[in-house]
């Protein structure tokens, strides 16, 4: 009897240069994924609105006035693509690019040049990582409710829009509430084996956390010289 195969992972690389394409679909495609090219941001929006990837390789510079952040913003502000794990690509390495890139959107940033062994474990990293705390329950603390199965967070009633890793923070924070977080623990805990990070991003994932919850993200306190805390106080 004939059994069907499960369903390759859908990445879609928006990437103008065409060295640079050709070498990601060799390896994507080499890794068991199923691999998508556009060149610029109007190609890439026609890819996601036809089928929605698994994850996007996003190219900061891109041709025709729209860029890698300006695309990653639009895509986390929509319902249908926000919860999409995104990696940032770019020649910029300073630290405030960065910065940049994961506030736009980005869920991990890599510089060019870049070692196709290491993008392709970060792939497979932000693929297993994308619910490691996401059981299918609900946690709600105070008036803030989390709802793991169908992925949406509200406060007070209302529906709050934020990307995956945020929601994984969050859903993780929830439900270990009143607890002091060091970045080292938030990072296996959220993060698990994604070595690639730095304590660092996790500063900056707070920080978007805390703009996506708008009023109710006074309840993550910072905890000077040990980390964070969800407090359950009002």
């Amino acid at each position: 009897m004939n059994t069907a195969s499960a369903p390759k992972p859908r990445v879609l690389v928006v990437e103008d240069q065409q060295d640079i394409a050709e070498l990601l679909l060799i390896h994507l495609r080499h890794e068991g994924f199923e691999a998508i090219v556009a060149e610029n941001g109007v190609d890439a929006q026609r890819e996601l609105d036809a089928v929605l990837p698994d994850l996007v390789l996003l190219d900061w510079m891109l041709p025709g006035g729209q860029s890698g952040l300006d695309l990653a913003r639009k895509w986390r502000a929509a319902s249908r693509t926000k919860h999409i794990p995104i990696i940032i690509l770019t020649a910029r390495g300073e630290e405030t690019d960065k910065i940049a890139g994961l506030d736009s959107g980005g869920d991990d940033y890599i510089t060019k040049p870049f070692s196709p062994a290491e993008l392709m474990a970060r792939v497979r990293a932000l693929l297993r990582r994308r619910a490691p705390e996401q059981l299918a329950d609900t946690v709600t603390v105070g008036e803030l409710t989390l709802d793991a199965a169908t992925l949406r967070v509200c406060f007070r009633g209302q529906e709050l829009s934020m990307g995956p890793t945020e929601f994984r923070l969050l859903h993780y924070l929830l439900k270990h509430p009143d607890r002091i977080h060091s970045r080292a623990a938030l990072l296996d805990k959220v993060w698990g084996d994604h070595v690639f990070i730095e304590e660092r991003t996790i500063d900056v994932h707070i920080k978007r956390l805390r703009a996506c919850l708008q009023e109710a993200g006074t309840m993550i306190e910072t905890v000077r010289g040990a980390g964070y805390r969800l407090s359950s106080k009002p």
